[in-house]
């Protein structure tokens, strides 16, 4: 926990004062999902609809996103990244690769492996992963 704080004060710091961290995540599921509605942004960032519309406020007066009407149902909006945005979601996701690299400097290469490997077994995602390719034939 210590660790990850520590990351997201230095984030915060550098890459202020053109983005935050919150923003960073939002321009990431719109590089993913783009479009997509302020309603579709809320079980990923576990906030609240006023949050993410107080968000998207801020994001939108910097020219990262842009609103815009559904031609078909005015009453949707799309929330979609702008230029500036693609910029700056480049230059965040610089920032914190920059970031964890500083601190996995200090272990040797076959460390970062297993750390990768254990934080994988802890987390799952190495057993979905031996799991999904024994239900595919085709992966083996």
């Amino acid at each position: 926990m210590k660790l990850s704080k520590d990351w997201q004060t230095q984030m915060e710091a550098e890459m202020a004062p053109q983005l935050t961290g919150g923003q960073l995540q939002v321009l990431e599921l719109l590089q993913a999902y783009e479009p997509m509605k302020p309603s579709e942004l809320l079980p990923h960032l576990e906030t609240t609809p006023a949050a993410v519309t107080t968000l998207l406020d801020r994001m939108e007066r910097n020219g990262l996103v842009q609103r815009t009407r559904d031609a078909n149902d005015r009453r949707i909006v799309w929330v979609s990244t702008t230029d500036v945005g693609h910029t700056e979601r480049e230059r965040g996701l610089r920032i914190r690769s920059d970031i964890v690299n500083r601190s996995l400097d200090r272990l040797s290469a076959h460390n970062r492996q297993l750390l990768v490997y254990l934080i994988g077994k802890v987390s799952g995602t190495r057993d979905k992963k031996a799991l999904e390719r024994k239900e595919d034939p085709q992966a083996m």
